[in-house]
């Protein structure tokens, strides 16, 4: 579920719609949890999908540390990538504001972050951006983004938490643990095999 102080709105031909904040969500925020609602699929089920639907799977899912295809059902799946994003997905089933949001800036992910089985296609942000993103990508850059998760959690128990609620179980006394300062944050990489070329 995505935070509850946002909207969509329409950008324009090329991107078409995004997420956008309705109200200041400050750094330290969660501003997107899986939840129960949010819908997983099997890759052999995908595979099996009709054009039709297979064109709107590809387009608004991601593809979890399990293998699955997780379609969210709001508007999460509205949240459009960025070289220089606000937000990053964390080892815990959530995503987190790295730094101030404020009303009316759009909320972006770097898909990178999302540990990729394929290349894609990305529109350029600017000159010196790249238009592919590789598989290889995730496992050049997830220190950064473990980075930005690090700089988020120093705030988690400072600010409000709309979708606290929603936190799996399993990770609660861990979140608890990091966001005292007591224990380390997992990796994203934690949750994923590492391939032949990143070894």
């Amino acid at each position: 579920m995505i935070h509850p102080d946002t909207e969509l709105k329409y950008i324009n031909e090329s991107i078409g719609f995004g997420v956008f904040a309705t109200g200041f969500i400050p750094a330290g925020t969660m501003t997107w949890v899986l939840d129960d609602l949010d819908q997983k699929m099997d890759e052999s089920f995908v595979k099996k999908l009709d054009p039709l639907r297979w064109a709107q799977v590809s387009k608004y899912s991601y593809k979890d540390h399990e293998g699955k295809y997780v379609l969210c059902w709001d508007l999460g799946r509205f949240v459009n990538h960025s070289f220089n994003a606000n937000c990053v997905g964390t080892a815990y089933d959530f995503s987190i504001a790295f730094r101030d949001i404020y009303p009316g800036e759009e909320l972006t992910e770097d898909y990178r972050s999302y540990c990729s089985d394929c290349d894609f296609e990305c529109l350029p942000e600017n000159e010196f951006t790249p238009r592919i993103i590789t598989t290889h990508d995730f496992w050049q850059h997830y220190q950064e983004w473990d980075l930005q998760a690090t700089e988020g959690m120093q705030y988690f128990n400072q600010v409000k938490q709309p979708l606290g609620f929603l936190l799996n179980p399993i990770f609660s006394e861990k979140i608890k643990a990091i966001a005292s300062g007591f224990q380390s944050l997992d990796s994203l990489s934690s949750r994923y095999q590492k391939p032949d070329f990143a070894a």
